[in-house]
């Protein structure tokens, strides 16, 4: 007979969390520095910080995906709709995810040279695949930032939603450290 895990465990946590938190920051930091010019001071630093940190954010993403095959996870609570909006939703956010590491590859790489990852190592860079390919992978890494960001607000606002008016375990699940 399973037991029936009733909170996400603590790695689950730190890594919803901790991800939560540079997905915010990337995108702050993305809408802040493709508005700095040449001459900016931060023209080459913010980039290069961005780019790292998305690095570091696909390796912890990786990681969160075998966590979560192979560690047990609390029931979804809600309605039949609720839970079948919650998986799609998280399955949404995963895929947005990886195309927002591919676009940001792409955008990075395109003309060839590597991804320096916080002076560590060199990710290689491919170069275009097809023309004007830097500002094409431009425009679909911004959308789905945004889209990115804006179903993660609709998970937040869900959460307070199961919290505050359904008044379900479903936030202290990933909130309630032991």
């Amino acid at each position: 007979m399973s037991k029936v895990v009733k909170q996400y465990n603590s790695s689950a946590k730190f890594l919803h969390w901790t991800s939560a938190l540079l997905i915010v920051a990337l995108f702050l930091l993305g809408l802040w520095m493709v508005d700095l010019t040449y001459y900016n001071q931060w023209y080459k630093i913010a980039p290069y910080w961005h780019k790292s940190i998305g690095l570091c954010l696909l390796a912890l993403t990786l990681f969160r995906l075998i966590w979560k095959i192979i560690t047990t996870a609390p029931p979804i609570e809600g309605k039949k709709w609720e839970i079948q909006s919650a998986k799609l939703a998280h399955a949404a956010i995963y895929l947005i995810l990886f195309c927002i590491f591919i676009s940001g590859y792409m955008i990075s790489t395109a003309d060839g040279r590597p991804i320096e990852l916080f002076n560590w190592f060199l990710v290689p860079g491919f170069g275009s695949f097809f023309d004007n390919q830097e500002d094409i992978a431009g425009v679909i890494h911004f959308y789905l930032a945004v889209t990115l960001i804006t179903l993660s607000t609709v998970h937040a606002l869900a959460a307070l939603k199961h919290h505050f008016i359904n008044k379900d375990n479903t936030l202290n699940k990933m909130l309630r450290f032991k």
